[in-house]
């Protein structure tokens, strides 16, 4: 059963994800699909996460973008 959620927690759990994996630049469009995977409970989205999570930082900060 899918349940809905909100662009908002889209955004909350990517930031969070993004954080994780040390805010690498260049990678809120990642972040972003990998947060949307994991709440709609798509398969290998976990999978896919320890590879978004590998990624390494180059120090700056971007911001997410809004969909």
């Amino acid at each position: 059963m899918n349940v809905p959620f909100s662009e908002e927690q889209v955004r909350a759990l990517a930031y969070q994800l993004w954080e994780e994996a040390g805010s690498p630049e260049g990678q809120s469009e990642k972040f972003w699909d990998l947060a949307r995977k994991q709440l709609e409970g798509t398969p290998n989205a976990l999978e896919s996460g320890a590879d978004a999570m590998s990624t390494e930082s180059k120090g700056s900060t971007p911001t997410m973008p809004k969909k």
